[in-house]
């Protein structure tokens, strides 16, 4: 029986459901026929097409999930040349600590009730960076890629703008203007370290950063070298031992540092695992965290101050980050002429305020990108 928009959507959930013939396989006509639709405005309609009204796209999108409607991959990729995927490319790392799971539950929440799904691609430490981000535009494995850890002169940024491939960053890079991204202010977040330990009289500081050649680790070396020089503090940077490296490796250098140079009085470290390497190796040197020496983290979970109480970390809010690239690249795809959604989050802290210089600084947003429902 065929009804009428407004009749349709008077129908409850079981009524809908009742609908499908038995032995019948839910097909964009199932769709048409029960909602009194036309079957290229049903098409649109879960394809979230511009032209199509909220309510229409309600009612579709709710006898679809009701009646169990699944689209044909193939048969949407005849018809529109789009796959529906949407890529999130991520280093394969074991560190249970680390921000991609986070990454992609955000993403995948955001893309939620679109017609886009979520592929996780992983990128391992041993092959060139770029060759996932290939196999995606050749193979056209989908429509658009998220991926982060970026450099400067990114090798992949460079090549999807060649190609004119969507995509969206987790960090900037030389080209920003020209491409969607979400980033951290590093610079900021360094320059509020030094602030926040120079009020407790902290002059020595080590850093154990990310990979130089990284992007946010570049913009790190810039804040402390900004702040160090109006807070007259001396700062040295890990050379041999990155955050990258493993736990053992990050405390035996930190260790063999607080050895050869007692007069360290604070260490920042970039991730979790790093100030808890870093903590250890302060502690089987006999010293009293919070006392002798702090430990200034920035942490993607908030889990170090259950650790040790005297930890001061600075969380960034990785789900938001997910939330936004999504939005990004939903954007491109839809919206292939408007200028790319680019957002950075900058973390502040004011002294004046104890509440927030206990635990964690406070933040402020810049462009903010919102959804396109």
């Amino acid at each position: 029986m065929k009804h009428d928009a407004s009749e349709a959507a008077k129908l409850s959930d079981h009524e809908l459901r009742e609908q499908v013939k038995p032995g019948e396989v839910p097909t964009l006509k199932t769709i048409a026929r029960i909602s009194g639709l036309a079957v290229p405005t049903v098409s649109r309609a879960l394809g979230d097409a511009p032209d199509i009204g909220i309510d229409t796209k309600k009612l579709v999108h709710r006898i679809a999930d009701e009646i169990g409607y699944i689209p044909n991959r193939a048969g949407v990729r005849l018809r529109t040349g789009r796959t529906n995927v949407i890529s999130l490319v991520v280093p394969a790392d074991s560190d249970v600590l680390n921000n991609a799971s986070t990454l992609t539950c955000s993403i995948a929440e955001q893309l939620r009730g679109t017609q886009f799904h979520l592929n996780i691609l992983p990128a391992f430490p041993d092959e060139d960076s770029l060759h996932p981000i290939k196999y995606i535009v050749e193979t056209r494995s989908a429509d658009a890629v998220i991926f982060n850890m970026t450099e400067p002169k990114d090798k992949r940024v460079a090549y999807l703008l060649k190609h004119d491939f969507p995509f969206a960053t987790h960090g900037r890079t030389n080209w920003s203007e020209q491409h969607a991204y979400y980033d951290y202010d590093n610079a900021a977040f360094m320059r509020v370290a030094l602030r926040r330990l120079a009020t407790r009289g902290r002059k020595n500081i080590l850093a154990v950063l990310p990979p130089l050649n990284q992007n946010y680790a570049q913009d790190m070396v810039r804040g402390l070298e900004i702040e160090s020089r109006l807070q007259k503090i001396d700062f040295r940077i890990s050379q041999n031992v990155d955050s990258d490296k493993s736990s053992d490796e990050i405390q035996q250098w930190v260790a063999r540092r607080l050895e050869q140079s007692p007069e360290i009085d604070a260490v920042i470290c970039t991730a979790s695992k790093a100030a808890i390497a870093a903590i250890v190796a302060i502690e089987n040197q006999g010293l009293e965290l919070g006392n002798d020496i702090d430990v200034y983290s920035k942490e993607f979970v908030p889990i170090l101050k259950m650790f040790r109480k005297n930890i001061i970390i600075e969380l960034e809010d990785i789900s938001e980050a997910g939330r936004q690239l999504a939005n990004a690249v939903v954007q491109r795809l839809r919206y292939p002429d408007l200028p790319p959604l680019q957002h950075l989050e900058i973390p502040t802290w004011d002294k004046q305020n104890p509440q927030h210089s206990k635990d964690i600084a406070t933040k402020t947003m810049k462009r903010p990108a919102s959804f396109l429902a």
